[in-house]
């Protein structure tokens, strides 16, 4: 009877301590919804271009007011494959994407590096890396918005490849020069388990050769690009995603769509 007695008030301890566990491990995961959130992810996407690879993962900032995570993405590789557009392109990755986030718990205010490479068959490797500071608002019902700004670089093979020049200058990176960007993040709550997201960004040329600061954004000296995803949350820890990004210069239906699974571990 004893024993009886004592398995049963240890199998009652350990199922306390699972369920407390459990209930921990739930209020710790984050909000898949909003910009600012900070958590160890994985994420595969379906694209026009390909497959695309997310890992995110958050690091120690050394404060207790302060969250970090740094995420890359593989974006566009076996796309002749299984892409589902008839594009110039070939089984190789299409772009590299580097984001470091640092958000501070205490404005609601985060900054963000971002680094991307693009690999093209027309004018092969470019990049541009960027500084933006990203402010939350307070909520207005369901709508939620977090205005951003920053500045940044573009790089890559010079422009020259495909024309006139001496060699040693067709075989080169060059710096382009120097632009802005400015714009929001917006999400709409249409209910528990789904919303939409809108993010206008407009980018401008600063600083640079003549041909960066008059054709270096999309052909132009500046651009309007547009991102809208519609989001379904599956449980607290996966979500799926439909993700289209066009501009002002292409149109929606020739932008590029994807379908992206995330995981929050």
């Amino acid at each position: 009877m004893k024993n009886s007695t004592a398995l049963t008030s240890l199998s009652l301890a350990i199922t306390f301590a699972l369920s407390t566990h459990a209930i921990a491990e739930e209020v710790e995961l984050q909000d898949m919804s909003d910009p600012l959130a900070v958590y160890t992810q994985a994420g595969l996407g379906y694209t026009d271009k390909g497959l695309n690879l997310k890992v995110g993962q958050t690091y120690d900032t050394g404060s207790d007011t302060t969250m970090g995570m740094n995420v890359l993405e593989v974006k566009g590789f076996a796309g002749d494959a299984i892409g589902w557009k008839n594009r110039e392109g070939t089984d190789s990755i299409d772009s590299l994407r580097f984001r470091n986030y640092s958000v501070d718990l205490t404005n609601g205010r985060g900054s963000q590096v971002d680094v991307n490479f693009g690999f093209t068959p027309t004018q092969g490797t470019q990049g541009s890396a960027s500084y933006s500071f990203i402010q939350a608002l307070p909520k207005m019902g369901p709508v939620s918005l977090y205005p951003l700004a920053g500045l940044g670089v573009a790089f890559g093979e010079s422009f020259d490849s495909n024309n006139t020049g001496a060699a040693q200058a067709q075989d080169r990176w060059d710096l382009h020069g120097t632009f802005y960007v400015a714009g929001l993040y917006g999400k709409v709550e249409l209910s528990d388990k789904i919303w939409l997201n809108y993010n206008p960004m407009y980018m401008g040329t600063i600083s640079g050769s003549d041909t960066f600061k008059q054709h270096g954004l999309q052909g132009e000296d500046s651009v309007l690009l547009h991102e809208a995803a519609l989001s379904y949350q599956l449980n607290p820890r996966t979500t799926i995603r439909y993700f289209a990004n066009w501009n002002e210069n292409l149109s929606f239906e020739n932008g590029d769509h994807r379908i992206e699974v995330n995981y929050q571990f």
